[in-house]
């Protein structure tokens, strides 16, 4: 009962973490779209200094001067002149914000912002961001940010006890910035637009030219794994955002290379459907070495004049489970690889090693990436 009980739960969590699929593989569609981008559509980092304040006695310490002067250069744009080594910090905290501008925002629009605590400031729960230029990599300011900060955690404690929920030296303020400033973008011409693929790969190139020509002509060029040039039809050359639309939502299927990635901190293993095993023999077993101590206490007959003598005992324990010894075939499929594995009575973490060792005997036709 206990060997089933155990083979039964070796099955359900490979079958969890392992992609099976019985008899022949299903191909997955995909919209252009989800595995291409137009090129020139892209987002902008953005970056500035800023000063947290309203804080409950959680902000950065004396020993930060450069918090010190930022708060005397912020009251010193206000008229009020004062030495910094005559105030304490304990209130306020100095950060980085950070934010991604995405492509086609138009001034007065908002974007979300990210906090972090620079200093050692303990905590920046309710804490407010006060006026911060974010600027890009040209120096540029292009938004503003400025607002309350939520950190979604807390740390509470008293007489040296405390208690903490997630991170509260960095957070978000939802729609914290404002867009002071546009950036250009050029995704194309009138004659042409180009389409980068997120994972560049020769099959899947072929196919979305192939996708897109049997839907407006030989209208295009696939360049290299990672780039499509599609040529604008004549009839959509006023109507560049409905030609890209309609060529984001031709379906195809991507094409991957055989692949099987080992998470060895978590015992995660996903194997990827393309791939393939030449037959191999497997043994799987385990020695269990025990080594425990007993004391015993050795008591002198009555009346003898001895002494009660104590005494350790060392016991040691080895078992040897019988390996398990299975051929597995050669494999065209997934869930061949799955049911072989099953059969062998192997753990997650069993797994790993066995892939491991298949790899190693150029047995297993895959890429093995271990994370």
């Amino acid at each position: 009962m206990r060997n089933f009980l155990r083979k039964f739960l070796i099955g359900t969590v490979l079958a969890s973490i392992l992609l099976s699929v019985p008899g022949t593989p299903v191909l997955a569609y995909a919209r252009i779209k989800d595995i291409a981008k137009v090129q020139g559509v892209r987002s902008n980092q953005l970056v500035g200094y800023g000063l947290i304040v309203g804080l409950a006695g959680t902000g950065d310490s004396n020993k930060s001067d450069f918090t010190l002067q930022s708060i005397a250069n912020v009251l010193k744009s206000f008229g009020v002149m004062i030495d910094s080594s005559q105030f304490q910090t304990k209130n306020a905290a100095a950060v980085m914000v950070t934010a991604q501008l995405p492509a086609f925002a138009k001034p007065g629009d908002t974007i979300d912002i990210t906090v972090s605590s620079m200093g050692d400031a303990k905590s920046l729960q309710g804490g407010t961001l006060l006026q911060t230029p974010l600027r890009a990599a040209n120096g540029a300011v292009y938004a503003v940010g400025q607002g309350s900060l939520a950190t979604g955690g807390y740390v509470a404690g008293s007489n040296g006890s405390s208690q903490q929920k997630n991170f509260t030296t960095a957070g978000n303020i939802p729609n914290g910035a404002i867009v002071e400033k546009d950036v250009p973008t050029q995704f194309g011409s009138r004659d042409r637009i180009t389409l980068s693929l997120s994972q560049p790969d020769f099959t899947t190139a072929s196919r979305i030219s192939e996708a897109i020509d049997s839907r407006f002509g030989q209208i295009t060029e696939a360049k290299d794994p990672g780039t499509v040039i599609v040529n604008v039809p004549y009839n959509y050359s006023a109507d560049m955002v409905g030609f890209i639309a309609a060529v984001e939502e031709l379906p195809v299927t991507p094409d991957n290379s055989a692949k099987v990635v080992i998470n060895e901190k978590t015992g995660t293993v996903v194997i990827g459907n393309n791939v393939t095993i030449d037959e191999v023999a497997v043994a799987q077993g385990g020695l269990t070495v025990r080594i425990s101590r007993q004391t015993d206490v050795s008591q002198p007959p009555p009346f003898s004049n001895g002494n009660t003598v104590v005494t350790t005992q060392t016991n040691v324990n080895v078992q040897e489970q019988p390996a398990g010894l299975i051929v597995l075939p050669a494999a065209s499929s997934v869930s061949s690889v799955v049911r072989a594995l099953n059969a062998v009575g192997a753990t997650p973490r069993d797994v790993i090693a066995i892939l491991q060792a298949i790899k190693a005997a150029g047995a297993l036709h895959a890429d093995l990436q271990i994370m």
